[in-house]
């Protein structure tokens, strides 16, 4: 018995018709009957009773079609399963997130998906949560690390909530300590401070500029429009204190003084978001898997 016979037996019990049979399965139709014939003269008993006009099962044929379905499907599944494997030692998962996610949260998950999948390449695109989200729309990103809420909300994206991060506020220690050197900063003490301030469309300085405003105040920048690793680096020469998140003042390093804000303080989401209309290719969905779980 081979395979190929099972799926032509399938075809014409599902189209009761010989010629139409063929068609589905893109062979000729003498193909097609011959194999047929072979299968029966294998099994010992016909499988279908044939009239012009009128294609019907026999009772061998109705005891061998759910089997026949099963060994197919099975087929298709093991088939399914190895492409899949395959797919995680080689290929790329395109990943897009804000600055700040790519230098506080993602190096460790990176390098552990590296250490275990080596043969996938990974494509990261830094940009804001709105550029992101149109990268996503039009099928440039497999996967996307954004903020929340989003600026225009996408019945197209399923998001998932990954973490919810406290901002602190870092200055120079060669300059004074921001809020009269309390240990924690309101967020209306910084309206007697400079601030490095990111470039627009950067979600923390919306998020930023929107605090202050709560409080009455317009902030004062003494420098604007940079990238994370600017900000930080204008910082640390004593321009101005900076509104960051705490897990990238973590790991900046020496050279800055990191600072609470006072309850209740600021913070933000981090989603990981993917099309709802298209399932992420495996690597893509492992990489999703290693980020939930981290």
């Amino acid at each position: 018995m081979q395979f190929q016979q099972l799926q032509y037996f399938v075809a014409v019990a599902e189209t009761r018709h010989f010629t139409r049979a063929a068609d589905l399965v893109h062979v000729a139709q003498p193909s097609l009957s011959q194999q047929i014939k072979a299968l029966e003269r294998e099994l010992g008993a016909d499988l279908f009773l044939r009239a012009r006009g009128n294609i019907t099962l026999t009772d061998a044929g109705e005891a061998l079609l759910p089997l026949a379905r099963r060994i197919l499907a099975d087929a298709d599944t093991a088939r399914h399963e190895v492409q899949e494997l395959a797919q995680l030692r080689s290929g790329r998962v395109r990943l897009g997130a804000t600055p700040s996610v790519c230098t506080g949260l993602l190096p460790d998950v990176l390098r552990a998906f590296h250490d275990r999948y080596p043969g996938i390449r990974l494509l990261i695109e830094e940009g804001g949560s709105h550029d992101l989200v149109r990268e996503l729309a039009r099928g440039a990103l497999d996967l996307a690390l954004v903020v929340l809420p989003l600026p225009t909300p996408s019945p197209a994206l399923t998001t998932v909530e990954l973490l919810r991060e406290d901002l602190v506020v870092v200055s120079s220690p060669d300059a004074p300590r921001p809020g009269q050197g309390r240990r924690a900063v309101r967020v209306s003490d910084l309206e007697s401070e400079r601030l490095v301030m990111f470039r627009h469309g950067y979600d923390l300085r919306e998020l930023t500029v929107a605090a202050c405003r709560a409080e009455g105040f317009e902030p004062d920048f003494a420098v604007e429009g940079g990238e994370m690793d600017a900000v930080l680096g204008f910082v640390r020469a004593g321009l101005g204190v900076a509104v960051v998140p705490r897990m990238v003042a973590a790991r900046s390093g020496r050279g800055l003084r990191v600072t609470p804000l006072a309850r209740p303080g600021l913070h933000r989401t981090i989603a990981l978001a993917h099309r709802s209309d298209v399932a992420p290719p495996r690597a893509a969905r492992e990489l999703q898997r290693m980020l939930l779980e981290r």
